[in-house]
């Protein structure tokens, strides 16, 4: 598997991301894990326009599926288009939720993307076997496992600290982790992870490689968030750029 950053800024774009989006390969199939505001452009930059195969959701929330709004201009109104419906994974609520985004009140983005509703366990996308599982967020918001070839990339998604994170993680060769709060503040319950908390979760998992994520920098600090990860896990760590790829 390859996995590329085209965002990793936390809740609002940063100065030199976009919001969450991440576009892992494998066998010539591109499957974009969420598609948060800005990130269309990245998406351009460094994969193509037409570059996903399929996309999953993680949840809701506007920093992680805004783009996806935007995209369907793309798919519907090209010059070469309509393009058929792109398989989109999301939890439910999603057909309606990008067609208010998009800002139609009497038409739906279903001639776009073709939903499949999440649910806790496994299936195949692509050559993935995929399994997503509930963490610890206020709205519907799922982990994932993503597995090709004997080799494993968790994602965290938005999530507090929770068994379920600790199960998608377990033994993965990469766990690519939000790492919202600093410690040390008093951060709201069931919300973010801390730097340290990340580095918690991957040493538990006994994984092999930390990528932290999602860093909200303009009211936090990028040093203290890696060295806190870094006192909690011995293993290979670095914050994620925009840009950046990782063979797994």
């Amino acid at each position: 598997m390859r996995l590329t950053v085209l965002g990793c800024a936390g809740s609002f774009p940063g100065p030199e991301s976009p919001c969450s989006a991440y576009l892992v390969e494998a066998q010539g199939f591109r499957l974009l894990v969420d598609f948060g505001p800005g990130s269309l452009s990245t998406l351009q930059r460094y994969a193509g326009l037409h570059a996903p195969d399929a996309i999953l959701l993680s949840h809701l929330h506007c920093d992680h599926i805004l783009d996806a709004a935007s995209y369907v201009v793309v798919r519907r109104y090209a010059p070469d288009g309509p393009y058929p419906p792109l398989p989109v994974y999301a939890p439910p609520g999603a057909p309606d939720r990008l067609a208010t985004a998009y800002g139609q009140d009497d038409s739906s983005v279903e001639d776009v993307y073709q939903f499949y509703g999440l649910r806790p366990g496994t299936f195949p996308i692509g050559p993935f076997t995929v399994t997503v599982d509930r963490v610890n967020h206020p709205v519907e918001t799922y982990g994932v496992r993503l597995e090709h070839e004997g080799r494993v990339l968790c994602y965290s998604s938005d999530t507090a600290p929770c068994d379920a994170l600790l199960r998608l993680a377990q033994d993965a060769d990469v766990f690519l982790c939000e790492a919202s709060y600093l410690d040390g503040v008093d951060n709201p319950p069931d919300l973010h992870l801390t730097g340290r908390e990340a580095g918690e979760t991957a040493t538990k998992a006994g994984v092999g490689r930390l990528l932290l994520t999602h860093l909200v920098v303009a009211w936090g600090s990028e040093a203290h968030t890696l060295a806190s990860a870094a006192g909690a896990f011995t293993g290979p760590l670095e914050v994620v750029r925009a840009g950046a790829t990782y063979d797994i």
